[in-house]
């Protein structure tokens, strides 16, 4: 019985002893906050990133969701996974606003309870593209009821999409509102003013927690890295040179290389959301009637022709009509470079393999025996030894010599005159 009792008593002492050691930890731990970089173009790699933040800020009992803001916009349907991953967080969820919000990136700020804007900094700007009636009507109605879940002024910020609303003291008529940090915090769109991130945390009391940086995974990085314009300049144009002197050498080495880099071109951009399989086969037509016109059918023209315009029009489109300035002027980029380096690959490999399939290229062997010289018949008397129709066999000095006439039949046992001779073809005309 005393065994009993001691050994009851150690498992009390147990117990006690680990809830004060948790007890001093959890006294003594720092609450944490995930920090989540809204930074470049808004993108569905940008959106896959914030869903799983988010999900893991729920899963570990975050403190709060910090939103690290610095970006001119991006996909509004990509904008539009981000807010509602925003709303559905258990935490608290707080942007900082360090440059510039704008158009996606205005409503992802929006979607935050909390507002901290740096000295400085702008929101807004966010008319849609292409401004159709039912864009603007769409993506307004997104603006408004995301701030009134909020308690901000839904004028305001459908002033935001919709130049036609009047807000006069923030913004002359028909011009699209982009607040500053004063006139924001003025307007009740941004909380408070904070130069620095540890500021925005410390007005939220949050100066002592951990802060974790949610990081991109190497798929997501890659898709946001090949769809950034100068790699995408940089894909386009080795795409273009692979095929230029793919045609120039046909020996596929090239070939592959050009279609390999137009297809990591447009598949990071069907990850990161800026096309569709759509785009994809536009442009899986259009290689395939360069590669027919350079393989198969050299020379018809139109298969290269119509592949060329439909690979131009995919890659246009694969950048998002939104993004079609940036595409003009990364497609503008990418021909030059493309022209300079066929240039220069033209001074490598001067023989075009291309168009030795459309043009003869043979050359004379040791054996090849020119045509004799018959001038030396010219003027001369014979006669048909054969009918004349117009090529027959004329016996002149008694040799047989085969003759043409300039179309008529001549009957055999004519007397005929050699009136030309063209190399080995001679002319002969009835001698009357």
């Amino acid at each position: 019985m005393n065994g009993m009792r001691r050994f009851l008593a150690l498992g009390w002492v147990l117990a006690i002893a680990l809830g004060a050691l948790g007890l001093a930890r959890a006294a003594g731990s720092r609450p944490e906050v995930v920090e989540i970089p809204i930074t470049g173009t808004v993108d569905d790699g940008m959106a896959h990133m914030v869903r799983r933040a988010v999900d893991e800020a729920d899963r570990d009992g975050a403190a709060a969701i910090v939103l690290d803001v610095n970006s001119p916009g991006g996909l509004v349907s990509s904008a539009f996974e981000i807010r509602d991953a925003l709303f559905s967080a258990k935490e608290p969820v707080i942007a900082y606003v360090s440059e510039r919000a704008y158009s996606a990136a205005a409503l992802i700020t929006l979607s935050a309870k909390t507002i901290e804007m740096a000295p400085g900094a702008s929101i807004g700007a966010a008319e849609p593209i292409p401004a159709t009636e039912k864009m603007i009507s769409a993506l307004r109605a997104e603006f408004e009821s995301t701030a009134l879940k909020n308690g901000r002024n839904a004028m305001l910020v459908g002033a935001m999409v919709d130049k036609r609303v009047d807000v006069p003291e923030y913004k002359a008529s028909g011009a699209i509102l982009t607040l500053n940090t004063t006139d924001a915090r003025r307007a009740h769109i941004a909380d408070g003013i904070a130069p620095t991130m540890d500021a925005a945390l410390a007005a939220a009391h949050l100066q002592d927690a951990t802060v974790l940086t949610s990081e991109y995974t190497f798929g997501e990085q890659l898709a946001r890295f090949a769809t950034s314009p100068e790699v995408s300049g940089l894909l386009l144009t080795l795409g273009m040179l692979g095929l230029l002197i793919e045609m120039q050498t046909l020996h596929g080495i090239a070939g592959v290389i050009g279609v390999s880099s137009l297809a990591l071109f447009f598949g990071s951009h069907v990850y990161s959301g800026f096309s569709n399989v759509t785009v994809v086969a536009l442009a899986i037509v259009g290689l395939a009637g360069i590669l027919w016109e350079l393989h198969i059918v050299p020379g018809h023209g139109a298969p290269g022709i119509l592949g060329g315009i439909a690979l131009l029009f995919a890659v246009l489109l694969a950048f998002g009509i939104p993004f079609l300035f940036v595409a003009m002027e990364t497609v503008s980029s990418a021909i030059i470079l493309t022209v300079i380096g066929f240039w220069l690959a033209t001074l490598i490999f001067p023989q075009n393999a291309w168009m030795a399939k459309l043009t003869l290229a043979t050359v004379q062997g040791p054996e090849y025996v020119a045509s004799g010289d018959y001038s030396f018949l010219l003027g001369k008397n014979g006669t048909a030894a054969s009918l004349l129709r117009p090529a027959g066999v004329v016996t002149i000095d008694g040799h047989r010599v085969d003759v043409l006439t300039a179309g008529e039949f001549i009957p055999a046992g004519t007397p005929v005159r050699v009136v030309r001779v063209e190399g080995a073809r001679i002319f002969v005309e009835p001698n009357s």
